[in-house]
């Protein structure tokens, strides 16, 4: 079966954000990864009565990745369907799901399925990630798909049921129950998004929980937790939230009292007991190992247990199966961190009526342009992305509470492969301010932040729990050095009304045509012979009284160029371009109006060049080509204005004169085409209109 045709560059971007707009991308309308079509594809199998078999995440070598099997076990790895290894008795899930029905495989991603264990005790999520209706009888065509939160978006991800196995015998999760397979499929297919089984191999509790449930992460470091953290697990453990913890790294895998160390566990209860008539605040916790409790009070063995009703033994008490409890004490002794992720923050709140309103955005910070680093870089800092927030007046059923803002900063990774993709050092600050637009640098020189993720973190994600007053507050996302590019979501949470917008929102203006050298320049025998454009196209064309792109290439560099620093000239490409953007005929050549409209534009624009390049270097920086560009007319959007900065800069992080000329005169045509064939803000074309605009121009 041929793979579907997957857009990309641009045509991805345009496609996602049409979606996103569009209301796709949400849980109940998720995109389709890798744009595989799970009903298309099943409808296909079972139309030509064969087995799905997924090319974009095959059953070969690469799917598994580097470094988890040795070379002689990989070459013994046979990918083999659960209805092969167990004919009429394979099942997907057999009764019901459970943290109980699985054992880790060869492969470290205890995080993941400490998540998973999270994931059974909550049943709308847990049928958001496994869809119903998925079985080894029913319309089986080896075919299943299940659903991940990545990145601001739920995804449907599809993959065959080929598993790969040494000996018939699973080589990553397992179920307890041989026939069983649900946890198998699902690890599989959180391989596919990740890229390889190799890059689950490690991995942080988090990004599983969050990715499960697409909503809120709250992180909490133990050794400074708040003080009433018991009661917001307590709270959190009687809302729709997942929760896991890690125990510190250590060069022992296994602690005298029975933990594993740098490991990662589920919180799968929290409860309170009266010892003696002593209250007690407990914390289950589950080890997906299956095996290895906690040995101290309150674990399984413990005489502790004595001491507390017969009716709470009973509800409380397991058998060794990998789940334990401890005392909250213990919990914050033993274990590093804690976290949880859920769809709302709303079980902070208590029994109070305050809700929590969420805004998020997605930014990035691009090489030379929004790029600069943290604060302590002062002379590149403001050039981050800046998002202007207004927090309300509060409700009084809100004014309760420590904290009413929780800030969230999440990078994207660059790549499929999680363990190749680059992470920074990210954070974010928060300043008090009551303007508009985007701050310079003065702003920030000896202004300190109201609020700051730090230290920066090489991590996914940052988040922080603080309070604000009523007011306007500027954040600034960076990543801690400066020129490290990359795309990240900025989530604000908070109990209080709330409005957000980056600055070039704030702006409010349009994308404007370039209204510079509108006059139409009438070429005629009788033109001044001493007028130079004239004399130009009478020197350059030929015998048919018209400037081709080689002529035109030619005339550019010995009459534009000539002494202008940092140039590599024009490309006889461009040239070409450049003709194409002002033929009116489409003939490929410029007649004698058209040169001289071309040329006098092509001077304006070099006039704005050489003003705006403040340096005297011969290239436009960032900023500069963003004055250079409103000095033309032409007001765009960060987004583009960086897309331009990224697609004519190049590696060298500067705009040159030909450059500049070349990205005025693009921006300015698909402008004016855009608005002479709009209708009601969009146009339509058919294939050869579509074909012809962007391939001759």
């Amino acid at each position: 079966m041929p793979p579907p045709a997957v857009p990309h560059g641009m045509c991805l971007k345009v496609v996602n954000d049409r979606n996103m707009k569009g209301g796709m991308g949400s849980d109940t309308n998720p995109l389709k990864f890798m744009d595989q079509d799970y009903k298309i594809l099943q409808d296909y199998c079972l139309k030509t009565n064969q087995r799905f078999v997924d090319e974009f995440f095959p059953p070969d070598p690469h799917s598994i990745g580097d470094g988890l099997l040795e070379p002689d076990d990989m070459a013994r790895v046979e990918w083999i369907r659960p209805t092969v290894l167990y004919p009429n008795l394979a099942d997907f899930i057999v009764k019901t799901v459970s943290r109980f029905d699985y054992v880790q495989g060869n492969v470290g991603n205890c995080w993941f399925l400490a998540s998973v264990g999270a994931l059974t005790f909550q049943n709308k999520l847990l049928h958001k990630v496994i869809p119903d209706g998925q079985s080894f009888s029913h319309n089986y065509t080896g075919l299943f798909h299940f659903r991940f939160w990545r990145f601001g978006n739920w995804y449907d991800v599809v993959i065959d049921d080929k598993l790969p196995t040494i000996g018939r015998q699973l080589i990553f999760v397992k179920s307890k129950i041989f026939n069983e397979f649900w946890p198998a499929l699902l690890e599989k297919a959180y391989a596919k998004v990740c890229g390889s089984y190799a890059d689950m191999h490690t991995g942080r509790v988090s990004e599983a929980l969050l990715d499960f449930t697409g909503g809120v992460h709250m992180h909490y470091e133990l050794k400074t937790a708040p003080t009433d953290l018991w009661e917001i697990m307590h709270r959190a453990y009687q809302s729709e939230v997942l929760m896991g913890c890690e125990t510190p790294p250590g060069k022992e895998k296994c602690l005298p009292n029975g933990i594993v160390v740098g490991h990662a566990y589920t919180v799968t209860k929290v409860y309170q007991v009266m010892s003696d008539r002593n209250p007690v605040k407990l914390v289950r916790l589950f080890n997906p190992w299956g095996e290895s409790e906690w040995k101290g009070d309150w674990s399984d063995k413990s005489p502790l247990w004595n001491t507390v009703s017969n009716e709470d033994r009973k509800l409380l008490l397991v058998n060794e199966n990998g789940e334990f409890w401890m005392s909250m004490k213990d919990f914050l002794r033993t274990f590093d961190n804690m976290d949880i992720c859920c769809t709302s923050p709303d079980f902070l709140e208590g029994k109070s009526a305050c809700h929590w309103i969420s805004k998020y955005h997605h930014g990035s910070w691009v090489s030379g342009s929004t790029d600069g680093g943290c604060l302590n870089y002062a002379d590149s800092f403001y050039k981050n992305p800046q998002f202007w927030l207004r927090i309300n007046e509060s409700d009084k059923a809100c004014e309760h509470g420590q904290n009413n803002v929780l800030v969230t900063l999440i990078q994207k990774p660059n790549k499929r492969h999680i363990c190749h993709s680059a992470h920074h050092g990210i954070g974010f600050y928060v300043f008090a301010m009551r303007s508009e637009g985007k701050f310079g640098s003065s702003f920030f020189h000896g202004r300190k932040p109201m609020v700051t993720s730090r230290p920066f973190q090489d991590a996914r994600q940052v988040m922080k729990f603080f309070r604000l007053e009523p007011g306007e507050y500027l954040i600034v996302p960076s990543t801690y050095q400066p020129d490290k590019s990359g795309e990240f979501i900025l989530s604000i949470l908070c109990k209080n009304e709330i409005h957000i917008q980056n600055y070039t929102e704030r702006m409010e203006k349009d994308f404007l045509v370039d209204l510079l050298g509108e006059s139409e320049v009438h070429y005629t025998e009788e033109v001044d012979e001493r007028s130079k454009p004239k004399a130009l196209f009478r020197q350059y064309s030929d015998q048919y009284k018209v400037v081709d792109a080689e002529k035109l290439q030619w005339l550019l560099h010995e009459n534009l160029l000539g002494g202008h620093k940092n140039t590599e000239g024009f490309g006889l490409d461009s040239c070409r371009s450049i003709i194409a953007m002002s033929d009116f005929n489409v003939t490929g050549r410029l007649r004698g109006p058209e040169f001289i409209r071309l040329w006098n534009r092509i001077l304006t624009y070099k006039n704005i060049f050489c003003s705006m390049d403040s340096s005297k270097d011969g290239v436009l920086s960032f900023n500069e080509l963003q004055n250079a560009l409103e000095k033309t007319g032409l007001h765009l959007k960060e987004e583009i204005l960086n897309l331009m900065f990224v697609r004519y800069g190049g590696a060298t992080e500067h705009i040159s004169l030909e450059g500049f000329i070349c990205l005025v005169m693009r921006l300015n045509c698909m402008a004016r085409i855009f608005l002479r064939l709009c209708e009601n803000g969009k146009i339509t074309l058919d294939e050869s209109e579509w074909i012809g605009l962007t391939m001759y121009s």
